[in-house]
Order: C-alpha cells, then structure tokens, then sequence
C-alpha cells in the first residue's frame, strides 16, 4: 500500500492501457484467527492516504468487500481484462489456497496473472544456498520510480461496497496506534535517521526508551507501506549514517533478518500450525486454560510481563525483546502450548507479518529443535531493563505507589508495607512459582531434544533453512 518502488504499478502504467487500482477486504480473510480490527483499520486508512495521493491523477483504490474469485468473476464480466499485477503474497495457508482458486479462474479466462517478488524473499528456494547474496544484490539494486498518468475513472458501480457499519468501525482509528500510511512512514523513518536512532543500540532492549530509539518502521513494512529496499536505502544513504554508523548498521541488520525469516514462511506455511520441528508434536503441555487468560489479560502478578500485554492491547507494539519474554512465560513457565497464544499476539501486534510471527514464536518457544532455548527470567528482565519501574507503573496502575525497592516483586511486600505506601490489594500474586517452574521447562525442553524423531528433524531443517553460502557481503 505504497506508490513508490512498486514494481506492480509500473507494469501497470507502462503497459500503456486503462487499469484499477483495487484492494480487497475478503471476509475469510477479515474473519480468520489471525485478523484483528486493528489490523483492518490500519489498513483502511492507509487506503484513504493513497486515495488521497492519487486524486491529482484522477484515481483512486477501488475497494471491495468480497472474496477474490466473486470479484475478478465481476470484473471479468464487466471488462475485457488482459493483465493483472501483483506482489507475490507471502502469507498463511489461507490466502496459498485462495491463490491457487484465483490463479485456475484467471488461466480459464486466458488472463495473464503477473506476480513480482515481495521485497528480498525468493519464492520455489530449497535452501538457502547464496541467499545472502542474492539478497545484497536485490536489496542494492535501483528503487523504482513510479510515475502516474491521468485517468477518468471508468469503474461506475461496486456491487461489493463495506457497509456503513464496518467503514464506521474502520474510521475509529485509536490515537494510540501509529498512523498509518505511506507518509506517516517516512515521517516515522525520517526520524528515526535525524535523532531518534542515534540510541538504537543503547535502547533496544528497553521497554519504555526503545519505543523512541527503535525505528518503529515495522507496521508500515508489514503492511507495504515502505518497502525493504527504500527503508534500506533511504538509512544507508543518510548524511547522519557516518555519525551513527554503529546504530544505524544494527537497525538495517535487523531487514535482513526481517526477510531471513519470511523466508523460512515462504518456504513452508504449515509453520503457521504445525512445530518447525515436527519431533515436538508429541511435546505435552499441561495447557491450564485459567493462567492462559491471566497472561493474555496482563495479570500473571509478574510487574513487567502483565505491563506488556498491557501495552500491547492499548498500542500494538511492544520490542523485540519484551515479546520474546511473553511468549516464554507462556510456553514455559505457564507450559503452555504455543498454538494457545500465537493468534492472540498476531492480533494484538499492529505490525502482524505471518512470516516473522509464526517462526519468532516457535523459536521462543523452542520447537524448532536448533535454535538456542531461552527461558526468560521476568524478574531479571525487569530487574534490567525497567529498573526504577517506570514502564511497569505506566501500565500497570495498581502498582503505582510501589516503592522501586518492591516494584519487581510486589508479593514480598508486607501488609504494614502496602499500609505506608498506599497500596490496595487489586494485584493478583504471581500465578506461577518461577524457579520451579523454569526449572521443570528446562529440562523437558532440553530433554526432548534427545528424541530421535527431533534428531532427524533437526537435519532436515539445517539443510533446507541455514544461511550456508560461502561469503556473507555487507
């Protein structure tokens, strides 16, 4: 939902014939486990940004609210189509199957369906012999330059319109949300690259200071607002990279590895449902319904988990780190199976990307069998990363008279210390006991990794998945 470097729309233009801008809101898609209205609204307005753009060619997103075959039956009747013009989607299993019923429709009507790669993923990859590479070569390669003609609109009739209740739920756009949009992308990486990331490094693990040093470009790359390529270019070539070279080479790492795990989605959906490492299907979970809505509450009685499940449901985004610890907490300490929580997070996180989602989440939970188990500590974590309680006492409002000495661990306070701070009893006790809990997950974990089943796996995986090409370029 850009109209710069987007190969699609250059097509569509230099073809030299009339065309539709269009943008579908397919109900299966709207309604599935993975959807949010978050989602839905970041979306919309992102459409009004466009229309916005394009008024001065006469042209605008026609949207529809329809499954894709019911509206490329209409248009096929309507029009006599010759092309259409896409990126390739990267997505869930759901939208591989409405591809594939499209694509059979459009070959029957002898349309031609083009399909352009979606930033630096390769679509039909194996392995990942020189993707790197690959990737640099792509990712340094010339943006596109798009450039519009005028044309009279000539679609006269929608016969898939959004209702007026659902475009009155999209308009209400929470204020606590990034505004979306293409031009609130650049706002946000201009930014990023004049002040704000000069203290990437420092902040990045910070729940409250990495909410202003990190780029916080991820929604509008999730939803094609920016693409990889300009995001890359536009902090490469930036007078202050010089200056803050260190900081801004760890935030353009970190689009490598945005596309290195799409990637992996790419090559295999079924990441979405089943573990990475098929020898953890037969993992038990004791799967305790009442603490799973505890953790997705934000009220487990650890300070810095219930703070960012808190945040997450107010504004979306929480840091890398922070969802790292959420997702451990509940697949360790709460033993639970990580399918229980992913569609929640998908969700909540305003910049939701399946590709990134579904292989971060198994990692976190180690069912991949060959990453690094981490079990997070909450109380170390806010030990280090919250230490004075800030964040803490920004979300989670019934420790906001809590002494820094207690704000950690707000159980060890006594009844005359919740009388002299002023601290009511509305905070739950911790629901899990951390030590033996952690305790208990690391030696399931690690002890399943002896499974024969997971053994084999694990070779399957590193031959299709692992960056294994000689030369790794900057």
């Amino acid at each position: 939902m850009r109209l710069q470097d987007h190969l699609p729309l250059w097509h569509a233009e230099n073809e030299k014939e009339e065309y539709l801008i269009i943008y579908l809101f397919e109900p299966s898609m709207v309604s599935a486990q993975d959807s949010s209205l978050r989602h839905l609204q970041f979306n919309f307005h992102s459409i009004s940004d466009l229309n916005i753009q394009l008024e001065i060619y006469k042209r605008k997103v026609h949207v529809f609210h329809a499954e894709a075959l019911e509206v490329f039956q209409y248009l096929a009747r309507q029009f006599t189509i010759k092309n259409i013009f896409s990126h390739q989607e990267i997505g869930t299993q759901n939208t591989w199957n409405r591809d594939k019923i499209v694509a059979e429709f459009l070959k029957a009507q002898n349309i031609l369906w083009h399909q352009y790669q979606k930033d630096g993923i390769m679509r039909g990859l194996k392995n990942r012999t020189s993707w790197d590479r690959k990737w640099h070569e792509y990712i340094n390669s010339p943006l596109i330059f798009n450039s519009y003609t005028v044309q009279q609109d000539f679609l006269t009739e929608n016969p898939f319109p959004l209702s007026l209740k659902l475009i009155a739920s999209l308009e209400k756009y929470p204020s606590e949300f990034q505004k979306a949009g293409e031009i609130y992308a650049w706002r946000y990486l201009n930014s990023f690259c004049e002040d704000r990331g000069k203290n990437y490094n420092k902040f990045i693990s910070k729940p409250l200071q990495s909410r202003k040093s990190c780029a916080r470009i991820s929604p509008y790359l999730a939803w094609g607002n920016l693409s990889i390529k300009q995001a890359y270019h536009f902090v490469r070539m930036h007078p202050n990279y010089d200056r803050n070279s260190r900081a801004f080479e760890g935030m353009l790492t970190r689009l490598i590895w945005h596309d290195h795990f799409i990637q992996k989605f790419e090559t295999d959906c079924t990441y979405e449902n089943l573990c990475i490492n098929r020898g953890y299907e037969n993992l038990e979970y004791s799967n305790n319904l009442a603490h799973l809505q505890a953790w997705k509450e934000g009220k487990t009685g650890y300070p810095l988990v219930d703070a960012c499940m808190r945040c997450l449901h107010a504004t979306g985004w929480i840091n890398f780190r922070m969802r790292a610890m959420v997702v451990s907490v509940l697949c360790h300490h709460l033993d639970c199976d990580w399918r229980f929580g992913m569609y929640h997070l998908a969700q909540l996180f305003l910049d939701y990307e399946p590709g990134i989602h579904y292989p971060q989440f198994q990692m976190q939970a180690g069912t991949t069998g060959v990453n690094i188990i981490r079990i997070y500590n909450p109380i170390k974590q806010s030990q280090e990363h919250d230490p004075e309680g800030i964040f803490i006492k920004q979300w989670v409002s019934e420790l906001a008279n809590v002494p820094i000495e207690f704000i950690h661990e707000p159980w060890t306070m006594t009844i005359l210390d919740k009388t002299f701070a002023g601290v009511d009893d509305t905070y739950p006790d911790p629901i899990f006991d951390l030590v033996e809990s952690g305790k208990y997950a690391r030696e399931k974990i690690w002890g399943h990794r002896e499974n024969l089943k997971v053994q084999v796996e694990n070779r399957r995986i590193l031959k299709t998945h692992v960056r294994n090409n000689a030369v790794r370029q900057k």
